[in-house]
């Protein structure tokens, strides 16, 4: 059974209670109570059945949905079904005269998922081919201001059974080492540790910091250069143990990241449902690096809103080892009824159909400034 695209709402909102001019450095001060500016993207079908999903809201919800919606157009009249001719289609659209950014077709094909799962009656976790019913969680701090608030962070998150802890250390190789010794002597070596320094200055210093981290027995260093700085990643692979993790930003998707792969660019790469292109590319990706034995790891999108829609290949990638949020909770944690299942330090399967989530239109509704 299949039905067509007949009408397409995009939502920009503000992520905080007072909606009037946008202070773009404030919506990315995190953690401090400022939620950041989102986009809902929700599609309705011939057959009268709606799918709708979060997407990123960038500085600014307004400029975001204004650029997604050039994608509008080309849904309307559509299969919801046809996940892999949309994506393909989509592709000469988007390169003749569009090159929306990033993040702008993801929402659209998500939704589509949410509205063919629920017309099969199924979580969309089993219809991309269930793996597993949970999931274990680690979770990401913000940029914190020294080593004792990332020790003390580190040893909140072990004492609540998560399963990991990954650093975004302030900056500046000394201080982020500072960091990166203070939190594994915290939490002592049994616990998981990753390390996301979010581009150093350079080659040297991610070299330095990498060999630090070896010591500490990190899991992993994520994104220590530029994604497209393939040159120097590589080199990094080769002088270091510890594994590269990288690919989440990088353009051109799940074509950029086989590439990636196949020259040995990084150990581990990154894809997630808000950056690269929502379900459909997240479960292409995943399958290419597990070709080539590569681990994949989801990227967290920021709001448990979408959290909640990759729940969903996260159970259906093998390769995937962890699920990711952001810590603590506060500032993304809204806009939905439902929430994560977080039972013992694991993220578990969601029950229902489609993308399983019930939304909070009443707060959706209040913090909406636009709409296309």
């Amino acid at each position: 059974m299949s039905t067509v695209i007949t009408d397409i709402e995009i939502r920009a909102c503000r992520g905080k209670d007072d909606l009037g001019a946008l202070d773009a450095a404030a919506a990315v001060a995190l953690p401090g109570g400022a939620r950041p500016d989102f986009t809902v993207v929700t599609i309705k079908t011939a057959d009268g059945v709606s799918g709708t999903s979060f997407g990123f809201g960038a500085q600014d919800a307004k400029a975001a949905a204004a650029t997604m919606s050039q994608v509008k157009p080309f849904f309307i009249g559509r299969s919801p079904h046809d996940a892999a001719k949309n994506m393909k289609d989509f592709e000469f659209f988007d390169r003749r005269w569009n090159h929306v950014p990033i993040y702008s077709y993801a929402p659209f094909d998500n939704a589509c998922w949410d509205i063919v799962g629920k017309m099969a009656h199924q979580p969309v976790y089993k219809l991309l081919g269930a793996a597993r019913e949970k999931v274990p969680l680690y979770v990401s701090s913000m940029f914190l201001p020294g080593p004792d608030d990332y020790a003390k962070q580190a040893l909140e998150v072990k004492a609540k059974g998560y399963k990991g802890y990954k650093l975004h250390p302030p900056g500046g190789l000394e201080l982020d080492i500072a960091c990166y010794r203070a939190v594994r002597e915290a939490v002592g070596d049994d616990f998981t540790l990753m390390a996301d320094p979010v581009i150093m200055d350079s080659y040297e210093s991610a070299l330095k910091a990498g060999r630090e981290l070896e010591r500490l027995g990190y899991r992993w260093l994520e994104e220590p250069l530029l994604d497209v700085n393939l040159n120097g990643l590589r080199k990094l692979r080769e002088k270091l143990d510890i594994p590269i993790c990288g690919t989440e930003v990088i353009a051109g998707a799940h074509y950029t990241t086989a590439h990636c792969i196949a020259e040995g660019i990084v150990d581990i790469v990154r894809t997630d449902v808000s950056w690269r292109g929502g379900i459909t590319a997240v479960m292409k990706t995943a399958h290419v690096a597990e070709a080539f034995g590569v681990q994949c790891e989801l990227h967290t999108t920021i709001y448990h809103g979408l959290e909640q829609v990759q729940l969903h290949p996260s159970l259906a990638i093998p390769n995937c080892e962890f699920f990711e949020t952001l810590y603590p909770f506060d500032d993304f944690l809204f806009g939905t009824k439902t929430q994560l299942d977080i039972q013992d330090g694991y993220v578990m399967a969601p029950t229902g159909e489609g993308l399983c989530i019930e939304y909070d239109w009443d707060f959706i509704d209040k913090h909406t400034v636009a709409t296309f």
